[in-house]
């Protein structure tokens, strides 16, 4: 049976991203680096929201380790708010990627 890596993972949808990159080259004030992250989660959780989502995409049943594990680690969002970023969940970001990928055919369930 095919498992995931167990894996954390920080994710950003890539509209917050482009729009961060033209509110830093708009606003006079925002210097420096901005880190840039919705969530930090852990593979089996990314799982499953993906099988809430579609129930019908092939999944790989579970992680190879399915424990309960709480991120190492997470991201302060304030300095990105900054740039007045109001972050698309990671459930939108799922959502909306797999269905592009079902749109150009890359995918099909």
């Amino acid at each position: 049976q095919e498992m995931i890596s167990t894996r954390i993972y920080g994710y950003v949808d890539v509209r917050d991203v482009a729009y961060a990159h033209v509110q830093a080259l708009e606003i006079a004030s925002a210097k420096g680096r901005y880190c840039l992250v919705e969530t930090v989660t852990h593979s089996s959780e990314t799982r499953k929201i993906l099988h809430k989502l579609f129930p019908t995409l092939n999944l790989p049943k579970k992680c190879k380790d399915e424990k309960h594990v709480v991120p190492p680690y997470q991201v302060s969002k304030e300095r990105a708010k900054s740039l007045g970023i109001d972050f698309l969940p990671l459930e939108v970001s799922l959502r909306d990627t797999v269905e592009s990928l079902k749109e150009k055919k890359f995918l099909s369930f």
